[in-house]
């Protein structure tokens, strides 16, 4: 057959992937209008779980600020869940194209060119065995069989399906190399995950990931498989090429990945006796039961339990108690007679205090540092890092907003310092980057300043500095 007839046939190819790909459209647009109101019922049928939730976490929840939390919780949850709904079929249809250019000569194991590998593809998911979202670093590649090759976006959106389910980070890697070998039938799959997990809330010592658990997991197929594949070992050495070395982060896999499977919880997602913790577990369980889920599923068994466990981590508490030397509204680190206004001392700052809160907003955690600046009594005597640390992890650990989680620390340090007080709150926000959002690189900075601060830019800008100056060491 000469070229002329062969681009014919490649043309007529395309066309009727195109034509193919656009029935493939509307015929999920007739679906998609079908899944927006089964999602927004499952919605109502969350939200009373929700509300659960806050009344045994001690909230009100028509307080301002929670009022519309029922409504956005549910919709993360089905957003993050969203790829149970989806199909591999509908994304790879009509995306799989002949490799135009090269002659129908037989490649590397039977392809007609060599492997593909897609790095770095940012995915989220929300983790089987307590609803928290863990970020993963993926990467893809696959070596083209039968002279085709398929859309490279669809390597992402097919791994995107599976991670948008409740998930572990071994069954991903097994879900994403299977669907696209079946799908677009190459001679082998391979595929690298690089997964963090948010740790428990007193655990937290940093603003990055670095601080997170760690585990590293792969899956092959095909050509990839044997220990001594040269495609395999072609996939790795490409991901050392951006800094990625899973032969070093293996030893991660025998680590435990959930922090909170280390808790104890009766293993039992059935009806509980009554009691706050019973029914919020009672509310979890129904939550499952909303995106579609089996509670009994062997994985899921003891989710809702540490949930909730997680979440009485931030229940409400009393704010007059006292905070290990801060007592609010008294002098209690500071010995000042008559309780007089002491004259500006010095610029103290308590730099790099880490937390993690949890957004009233979405019941997703944010972490990150805070950074406190004041003026001592005049003593030039410092108040211990540890009286800040137990501030921060007052007005930290509960249900927040950075916004007034800002102030209130820069009130209380004010309350005692009476000269002046400046605090940064430099977060990461989980909301952003695991529900549709997804703004992966995103930090949250807020800054609340009372007092002498107001009136002496250069005491404001000699704390932001030493702020600056010690920001590579501490990440």
């Amino acid at each position: 057959m000469d070229r002329t007839a062969m681009g014919a046939l490649e043309e007529a190819h395309l066309t009727a992937a195109v034509a193919a790909a656009c029935a493939c459209e509307e015929d999920d647009g007739l679906e998609l209008l079908g899944g927006e109101a089964e999602a927004a019922a499952a919605d109502d049928a969350m939200e009373p779980a929700v509300r659960a939730l806050l009344l045994g976490l001690g909230e009100d929840d028509r307080r301002e600020g929670l009022r519309r939390t029922p409504k956005r919780v549910a919709k993360a949850f089905r957003d993050g869940t969203r790829g149970y709904r989806q199909k591999v079929k509908d994304i790879v249809q009509g995306a799989l194209f002949p490799e135009v250019g090269v002659d129908k000569r037989t490649g590397s194991a039977g392809g007609t060119g060599g492997q593909v590998v897609v790095r770095d593809i940012e995915l989220f998911s929300y983790c089987e065995s307590c609803l928290l979202p863990f970020s993963t670093q993926c990467h893809v590649g696959y070596v083209p069989s039968g002279g085709r090759v398929v859309g490279l976006s669809k390597l992402s959106r097919v791994s995107d399906v599976f991670a948008k389910r409740l998930q572990n980070p071994q069954r991903l890697a097994n879900e994403v190399c299977g669907a696209l070998h079946a799908s677009i039938q190459p001679a082998g799959v391979a595929v690298a995950l690089q997964c963090w997990h948010i740790p428990l809330p007193d655990n937290l010592e940093c603003k990055t990931l670095q601080g997170w658990i760690r585990a590293s997991h792969s899956s092959r197929s095909g050509v990839f498989e044997g220990e001594n594949s040269t495609f395999w070992n072609d996939f790795l050495a490409l991901l050392k090429f951006r800094g990625i070395d899973m032969e070093v982060d293996n030893h991660s896999a025998s680590i435990p990945w959930c922090p909170l499977r280390s808790l104890e919880v009766p293993l039992s997602n059935g009806h509980c006796k009554k009691g706050s913790a019973n029914s919020m577990v009672s509310a979890v369980t129904s939550m499952l039961l909303s995106l579609g889920e089996d509670p009994l599923r062997k994985e899921l068994l003891g989710t809702p339990q540490r949930y909730v466990q997680w979440l009485l981590k931030f229940k409400a508490s009393n704010l007059n108690v006292k905070l290990n030397g801060f007592a609010l509204g008294n002098v209690s680190v500071y010995e000042r007679p008559g309780g007089s206004t002491a004259d500006l001392g010095a610029l103290r700052s308590e730099l790099h205090l880490p937390f993690c809160a949890q957004c009233e907003h979405h019941l997703l955690p944010f972490y990150g540092v805070v950074h406190i600046g004041y003026f001592d009594n005049g003593t030039g005597e410092d108040i211990d890092r540890s009286h800040f640390q137990s501030l921060v992890h007052f007005y930290g650990c509960k249900l927040q907003v950075q916004e007034r989680m800002t102030r209130q620390i820069a009130e209380a340090v004010y309350s005692v310092s009476h000269s002046g007080a400046m605090v940064v709150v430099e977060a990461n926000h989980i909301c952003m980057i695991s529900r549709g959002v997804e703004k992966i690189r995103s930090n949250t900075a807020t800054i609340a300043v009372l007092g002498q601060f107001l009136t002496d830019p250069s005491a404001k800008e000699c704390f932001l500095q030493n702020v600056l100056d010690t920001a590579e060491s501490a990440v």
